[in-house]
Protein backbone atom coordinates (compact mmCIF):
# COMPACT_ATOMS: atom_id res chain seq x y z
CA UNK A 1 0.00 0.00 0.00
CA UNK A 2 1.04 3.62 -0.88
CA UNK A 3 0.16 6.44 1.58
CA UNK A 4 0.21 9.57 -0.27
CA UNK A 5 -0.52 13.51 1.32
CA UNK A 6 -3.92 13.12 0.91
CA UNK A 7 -5.01 9.90 2.19
CA UNK A 8 -2.53 10.70 5.14
CA UNK A 9 -4.72 14.02 5.87
CA UNK A 10 -7.54 11.85 5.87
CA UNK A 11 -7.05 9.71 8.76
CA UNK A 12 -5.62 12.15 10.61
CA UNK A 13 -8.70 13.65 10.40
CA UNK A 14 -10.57 10.08 11.18
CA UNK A 15 -8.10 10.26 14.26
CA UNK A 16 -7.81 13.92 15.56
CA UNK A 17 -11.80 14.52 14.41
CA UNK A 18 -10.28 17.66 13.05
CA UNK A 19 -12.02 19.63 9.64
CA UNK A 20 -10.45 17.72 6.28
CA UNK A 21 -9.09 21.06 4.92
CA UNK A 22 -7.10 21.84 8.35
CA UNK A 23 -5.68 18.12 8.73
CA UNK A 24 -4.97 18.65 4.95
CA UNK A 25 -2.76 22.19 5.18
CA UNK A 26 -0.86 20.12 8.72
CA UNK A 27 0.25 17.60 6.41
CA UNK A 28 1.64 20.09 4.31
CA UNK A 29 3.24 22.36 6.86
CA UNK A 30 4.96 19.62 7.87
CA UNK A 31 6.63 18.36 4.48
CA UNK A 32 7.43 21.73 4.16
CA UNK A 33 9.62 22.06 7.62
CA UNK A 34 10.54 18.72 6.71
CA UNK A 35 11.92 20.07 3.42
CA UNK A 36 13.64 23.23 4.49
CA UNK A 37 15.27 21.58 7.01
CA UNK A 38 17.19 18.96 4.64
CA UNK A 39 17.76 21.91 2.60
CA UNK A 40 19.70 23.13 5.41
CA UNK A 41 21.15 20.01 5.63
CA UNK A 42 20.45 19.76 9.22
CA UNK A 43 18.96 15.53 10.21
CA UNK A 44 15.69 15.38 11.22
CA UNK A 45 14.97 13.24 13.96
CA UNK A 46 11.59 12.02 14.77
CA UNK A 47 11.67 10.37 18.14
CA UNK A 48 10.55 6.57 18.52
CA UNK A 49 10.42 6.36 14.36
CA UNK A 50 13.54 7.12 12.60
CA UNK A 51 15.82 10.11 11.72
CA UNK A 52 16.17 11.85 7.60
CA UNK A 53 19.54 13.43 6.67
CA UNK A 54 21.05 14.65 3.48
CA UNK A 55 24.09 13.24 2.05
CA UNK A 56 26.57 13.55 -0.66
CA UNK A 57 26.89 11.27 -3.07
CA UNK A 58 30.15 11.29 -4.97
CA UNK A 59 30.35 10.67 -9.21
CA UNK A 60 31.40 7.58 -10.36
CA UNK A 61 30.66 5.10 -13.16
CA UNK A 62 27.72 2.97 -13.99
CA UNK A 63 25.87 0.98 -16.21
CA UNK A 64 22.99 1.00 -18.71
CA UNK A 65 21.02 -2.11 -18.12
CA UNK A 66 19.38 -2.36 -20.59
CA UNK A 67 22.23 -1.60 -23.19
CA UNK A 68 25.22 -2.45 -20.97
CA UNK A 69 26.49 0.53 -22.18
CA UNK A 70 28.86 3.00 -19.17
CA UNK A 71 27.78 6.22 -18.15
CA UNK A 72 29.14 8.40 -15.76
CA UNK A 73 26.69 9.43 -13.33
CA UNK A 74 27.44 12.49 -11.56
CA UNK A 75 27.48 13.42 -7.90
CA UNK A 76 24.35 14.38 -6.03
CA UNK A 77 22.56 14.91 -2.69
CA UNK A 78 20.24 12.33 -1.41
CA UNK A 79 17.78 12.48 1.35
CA UNK A 80 18.39 8.94 3.97
CA UNK A 81 16.51 7.62 6.46
CA UNK A 82 17.38 5.26 9.05
CA UNK A 83 14.57 3.77 11.40
CA UNK A 84 14.89 3.85 15.26
CA UNK A 85 15.71 0.85 17.67
CA UNK A 86 11.79 0.92 18.64
CA UNK A 87 10.44 0.71 15.14
CA UNK A 88 12.74 -1.77 13.78
CA UNK A 89 12.01 -3.62 17.40
CA UNK A 90 8.05 -3.18 16.82
CA UNK A 91 8.11 -3.97 12.85
CA UNK A 92 10.08 -7.57 14.01
CA UNK A 93 7.60 -8.56 16.84
CA UNK A 94 4.81 -7.82 14.09
CA UNK A 95 6.12 -10.35 11.70
CA UNK A 96 6.43 -13.09 14.00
Amino acid sequence: MTLNKKELAAILKEKALSPASKCAEFVDLIFEVMVEALEREEKIKIQGFGFFKVREKQARTGRNPKTGERIEISARRVVTFKCSGALREFLNRRSK
